[in-house]
């Protein structure tokens, strides 16, 4: 087998991205160049490493087993790099994704305990959905996650073998509403309350139901503005446009203007904050960054 070390950094952004044509706009290539190199890298390890299907492009069993060697590959020939040019890094670098919920609430507060108890630990962070997160985790793009679920709390993805989970904390799905408009002054709502109100909604996929509506809505919710953005969300409410859903952590930083609200007359909404990785034994740097995590949910 005779592949480049170029060559492997491809087959790790195609298992990234999902897609020929995404891996190649994060490389800078084009998407007949990137298909190229993926048919010669199949031709020089003799077998077929992706499958491609409709929802994008995958990596068969070998092609995973690959992509285990290619990471490793690739991490030593950076570390060559940064050890002949004297600038080998002092601190260990671990790589987190969060779904779009825990930024303004779970990340500060896990990054500013973990420069206080491990100094030495680096984290970059990005944001993304939960399949999209629970793939990064299987290409090894990232090393942890922090994910949510929603009872039965099932696994994030269906992939053998099941990603290692640490549970965080469970946190109350609450309404969040102008504290100028018609639920003023109240600390609760019934769920009926909210059949005739406009809605402010994440946009959502059959792969990724996101935060908006209030799940057990009788009838069909009537959606006035769609944003994903937390702020953009919690600042059309603040204006009186609408009223979202938000977790009961996030209650504390919404603007002025906003109140939040128990539902009555339906069954609690229960969101449960976990940390994912892949099966097998952790870093001390990945361990000391769950915990910071794991910290933010205790009193």
């Amino acid at each position: 087998m005779d592949v480049s070390s170029a060559t492997l950094r491809v087959l790790c952004q195609i298992a990234e991205s999902g897609s020929f044509t995404a891996a190649a706009a994060e490389l800078g290539y084009t998407q007949s160049a990137v298909s190229r190199q993926a048919i010669a890298l199949e031709r020089s390890v003799g077998a077929t490493l992706f499958e491609r299907r409709t929802d994008g492009v995958w990596l068969t069993p070998r092609g995973l087993t690959l992509l285990r060697y290619a990471r490793t590959i690739l991490a030593s020939v950076d570390a060559a790099e940064r050890d002949l040019t004297d600038e080998a890094p002092r601190t260990e670098l671990v790589r987190l994704g969060s779904v779009f919920s825990a930024g303004p609430v779970i990340l500060p507060a896990a990054l500013a305990r973990l420069a206080r108890t491990a100094p030495d630990v680096r984290v970059s962070t990005r944001e993304g959905t939960t399949p999209g997160l629970a793939r990064a985790l299987r290409t090894g793009s990232i090393d942890l996650a922090v994910l949510t679920s929603r009872p039965p709390h099932r696994p994030p993805d269906g992939e053998s073998p099941r990603l290692h989970l640490t549970a965080v904390q469970d946190t109350e799905l609450l309404v969040a509403a102008s504290a100028t408009g018609p639920f003023a002054g109240r600390t609760s709502v019934h769920v009926d309350e909210l059949v005739d109100v406009p809605w402010i909604a994440s946009p959502s996929s059959s792969a990724e139901p996101l935060l908006g509506v209030w799940p057990g809505l009788p009838g069909r919710a009537r959606i006035v503005h769609s944003a994903r953005d937390w702020l953009t969300k919690l600042h059309l409410v603040a204006g009186g446009f609408g009223v979202t859903t938000v977790p009961e952590g996030l209650a504390p930083v919404a603007p002025a203007g906003v109140i939040s609200l128990r539902v009555e007359g339906a069954p609690a909404e229960i969101r449960r904050v976990f940390v994912a990785r892949l099966p097998g034994p952790p870093t001390s740097a990945m361990t000391a960054v769950t915990q910071a995590i794991a910290a933010t949910g205790r009193p």
